[in-house]
């Protein structure tokens, strides 16, 4: 038993709803272990959160946990509640924090959303010239590849705020014809139903992360680090090793169309798929491979990096024209 019935464990979220929801699967697991804990959520409303622009104008993706994880530092919060996806992989953690626990991993697939009263149902119903919305350079790329005569635009903020831009119940810049989500963000709001055509693996790859929430803490807060083990969920940690030491080594970042994802196959050993885009989707390199002897998650990451490299990654994450 840890010293938390004692004192209160102050967990740092984002603010939105999608935040909050996972905080609370979060809390629910921490009460499993210890009934009498006490809890005091602490959101933070982050710059990337009030920036309605271009992430990479900003800073890039990683202002969703920056300032959270100061607070962490700072000993305000004791623990951060972060999609992995979300965490920047082109530079190491804050010094002094570290991932305690990572949850098992929800579904990592992306979906197709019409708005309300749409019959249409896949992709392939969108006629020539229609516009589609979607927050990541991953997913406009992987459109592109496949039905370069669409229009894919930037739509941000919360996932119930975009929905209802495509709805039309709140203003957009653009008429928007369909959407693209995360299944497992759909799911923790309650929103599977809007769900029309789930992308498989080989329509579009996810985001190194996908699906999957660390739970961060200071490396020296024992007490907290004794509270957050007994939650890891092995197999989602070694995948996520993987994908993210792929990632680390393309130098990615929240401007790079990078996918990448990690299975555990059912004798036990690690499959590891990574691809990088050009924005447009017209040039691309893939790149898959089996962990060999020790299984070591960060070293099969990179080796498919390394081939990705081979394959001219670095030029195509770069803009260079061949």
């Amino acid at each position: 038993m840890s010293d938390f019935p004692q004192r209160t464990l102050r967990i740092g979220t984002r603010s939105s709803p999608m935040a909050l929801a996972q905080v609370e699967q979060v809390t629910a697991l921490l009460r499993k272990h210890e009934p009498d804990l006490r809890i005091e959520v602490v959101p933070v409303t982050t710059e990337a959160d009030r920036w309605q622009g271009d992430l990479a104008q900003l800073g890039g993706k990683g202002l969703y946990v920056k300032e959270i994880d100061q607070k962490l530092l700072r000993g305000e919060v004791d623990m951060a509640v972060h999609c992995i996806k979300d965490v920047p992989g082109d530079r190491p953690l804050p010094k002094g924090l570290h991932f305690a626990a990572v949850l098992p991993r929800d579904d990592v697939q992306d979906v197709l959303l019409f708005p309300e009263g749409s019959d249409r149902q896949t992709l392939d119903d969108l006629p020539p010239g229609t516009t589609v919305g979607s927050s990541a350079v991953r997913r406009k790329a992987q459109i592109n590849r496949v039905r370069p005569d669409l229009h894919v635009v930037r739509v941000r903020g919360a996932v119930g705020s975009r929905i209802e831009k495509l709805d039309g119940k709140r203003e957009s810049h653009t008429r928007l014809d369909a959407m693209i989500l995360a299944t497992s963000g759909l799911a923790r709001l309650g929103l599977s139903h809007r769900a029309r055509q789930v992308f498989t693996l080989d329509e579009m790859l996810p985001a190194v992360g996908a699906g999957a929430l660390a739970l961060q803490c200071r490396l020296n807060d024992l007490a907290t680090n004794e509270l957050l083990y007994p939650l890891t969920d092995e197999k989602t940690w070694a995948e996520i090793t993987a994908e993210r030491a792929m990632l680390h080594g393309l130098r990615g970042h929240c401007n790079s169309p990078i996918a990448g994802h990690c299975t555990t196959e059912p004798d036990g050993q690690l499959s590891l798929r990574g691809m990088v885009f050009s924005r447009d989707g017209s040039k691309f390199v893939h790149a898959h491979y089996w962990c060999e002897l020790r299984n070591d998650p960060a070293t099969l990451g990179a080796r498919v990096c390394a081939e990705l490299l081979r394959q001219g990654a670095r030029d195509i994450i770069s803009g260079i024209p061949h």
